[in-house]
């Protein structure tokens, strides 16, 4: 068995694959503050909720945009696994890389690249619906060519609710007509369609530079929500990260 864990901002996402399948996956807030000894109790209890046997997990990888839980991500894959587990990176991922400094790409874009080229294959685009949203290209030779990063559409609409005191939180969805006649339903026009033509226009931009028709992958927590009134997204994968990490653990053994 392999655990991996794709450790966001804001969530955090944990797949156990059995060979190529994968088994069961979670979905978890990113707390900066858990110890060593929290992460390992919560990742044994879930795989006790399904009968699995943490000593049937024999490798993990892990994609983390919180250095600050690196430390305690490797002990407790150590002490709760008895495993060391890979990092993934843009030196152990298998795709060249044209940024201008690798190292400073994002280990989850590198995991969706490697996924998306490997299942649908190049030129392609992946979105992915995160605390930021990030596009990333990829060409048809498999090169990740680098993208775009825009601030996630919680983070926008959190940031409005903080500026407007007369504006209340509202439920990110789908409202019934783009004119809102209400404040309600006029915030969640503005954050759904706005959101909506702001990731088609920059995949048009994407599209028009890359020069050639790319296909354009969505995943993340609110892939399946914009991609219903998106022009462009023709394929949405919630499990992509996860493949992809999967993927990279497997050409590093």
């Amino acid at each position: 068995m392999l655990l991996v864990l794709d450790v966001g901002n804001t969530n955090t996402t944990l797949g156990l694959f059995d060979g190529t399948a994968l088994v069961h996956s979670w979905r978890l807030s990113s707390e900066r503050q858990r110890t060593v000894d929290e992460y390992g109790i919560m990742c044994r209890t879930l795989l006790e909720m399904y009968d699995m046997d943490s000593a049937a997990v024999a490798g993990m990888a892990i994609s983390s945009v919180v250095p600050s839980l690196d430390f305690t991500l490797r002990k407790m894959a150590e002490v709760y696994f008895r495993i060391t587990p890979l990092f993934v990176d843009t030196t152990n991922a298998g795709m060249e890389v044209l940024y201008d400094d690798p190292r400073e790409v994002g280990p989850d874009r590198i995991a969706d690249a490697v996924a998306a080229f490997a299942k649908y294959g190049g030129p392609s685009i992946v979105v992915d619906f995160g605390t930021a949203t990030t596009f990333n290209a990829i060409s048809r030779k498999g090169e990740y060519l680098g993208g775009v990063i825009c601030p996630g559409i919680q983070i926008s609409s959190e940031a409005l609710f903080q500026r407007a005191a007369r504006l209340r939180r509202v439920d990110i969805g789908r409202p019934e007509r783009v004119i809102g006649t209400n404040p309600t339903s006029s915030l969640q026009s503005g954050l759904y369609y706005g959101y909506i033509s702001m990731a088609d226009g920059v995949l048009e931009r994407m599209i028009e530079e890359m020069d050639e028709q790319a296909r354009v992958i969505a995943t993340g927590g609110l892939a399946s929500l914009i991609s219903r009134g998106s022009r462009l997204i023709e394929t949405v994968d919630a499990d992509l990260t996860l493949e992809g990490l999967r993927m990279i653990y497997e050409r590093n053994q």
